[in-house]
């Protein structure tokens, strides 16, 4: 019950978010005592997301999801941008942080998690590369990839 109402909000949420150009990250419902709490997490693939276009989404969001009678109780909604903690789960996120440091965890051909940490060098549709401190280059296939976070650094 709880996947297909994730699968229908992102089906409402993606036309709304690509009309501004934008893409969603993830659709996530938090359950418990209260309201339900649903979060639409939007990027772009070249700049930021700015709150005015998170709250016109949230409103015709808002609209469709009461339209399609989704939720029996009141809910909570929030659309924003996934934040810089959070680990990058769609492809289109690596392009715009090429050129940062990250950390990526990955299963090897032997079936081993590895992690490695350096500079995202390079995005092709099946692999990103990344040099680390020693300027060697590896190239990682998204299939392999358990997690990716983007390392700030002040």
């Amino acid at each position: 019950m709880q996947i297909d109402i994730i699968k229908n909000i992102k089906d409402l949420a993606e036309p709304l978010a690509e009309e501004k150009g934008l893409f969603v990250v993830d659709v996530e419902l938090k359950t418990g005592s209260g309201l339900a709490e649903l979060w639409v997490l939007l990027d772009n693939e070249e700049g930021g997301v700015n709150i005015d276009t998170c709250t016109d989404i949230s409103k015709e969001l808002g609209f469709l999801i009461e339209a399609h009678d989704l939720f029996d109780k009141g809910y909570r909604l929030n659309v924003s941008s996934p934040g810089l903690s959070r680990p990058l789960s769609d492809k289109r996120q690596y392009r715009k942080n090429e050129g940062r440091v990250a950390t990526i965890k990955f299963k090897n051909k032997e079936g081993e998690y590895t992690k490695i940490e350096g500079v995202i060098t390079g995005i092709t549709d099946e692999a990103v590369a990344i040099t680390d401190e020693d300027e060697t280059e590896k190239k990682i296939p998204f299939d392999a990839i358990v997690e990716t976070k983007i390392i700030p650094v002040i």
